[in-house]
């Protein structure tokens, strides 16, 4: 939940009181020094600020939240269940700001990744569905909202849904 700036200056602290003990003969807590180093460098990369963006993008502050997400140093390389909610908030940046083509991929590629549950997965085909009709590509639009329908649980998703599917049988 640090950003990389905190996360760097741990690294340092870890490091040098790592040296510090082998310096000192101490070598039981040299090793727990470079066991935190290491499990801090394996949280910069697959874990890295998301969950800072995602405190930020609950809060809807998105310039925030593009900051912390900007921090990730490869996406390519966050965990799983990272990656997915990295890419949905990127999306729904982007839908915010109207740039429906790079939000379309960001949805896309969340697609791919496990999310929080069925629900959030139902609602990035919903969000899918919504700008392929956008485009009035019929065939992409009923394809989300059948993947859609298996996924939903909530009536709200489920009410979307409906008028999704009313919408596109009119095109």
């Amino acid at each position: 939940m640090f950003n990389a700036k905190t996360r760097y200056g741990l690294m340092v602290i870890f490091a040098i009181a790592a040296i510090a003990c082998l310096i000192y003969q101490q070598y039981q807590l040299a090793a727990f020094g470079g066991l935190l180093l290491v499990i801090l460098i394996w949280s910069h990369f697959k874990q890295s600020s998301v969950l800072l963006a995602s405190k930020h993008f609950k809060k809807k502050d998105y310039e925030a939240t593009v900051e912390a997400l900007a921090e990730v140093p490869d996406p390519e390389r966050l965990a799983k269940n990272r990656r997915g909610y990295y890419e949905f908030m990127l999306a729904n940046i982007a839908l915010q700001s109207e740039e429906y083509e790079e939000a379309e991929y960001h949805f896309q590629l969340a697609s791919r990744f496990p999310l929080g549950g069925k629900t959030d997965k139902a609602f990035v085909m919903i969000h899918l569905a919504n700008l392929a009709l956008r485009k009035k590509d019929k065939v992409r639009i009923l394809a989300y909202i059948e993947k859609a329908k298996e996924l939903a649980t909530t009536p709200k998703a489920r009410d979307i849904i409906n008028k999704l599917e009313k919408e596109a049988n009119s095109l």
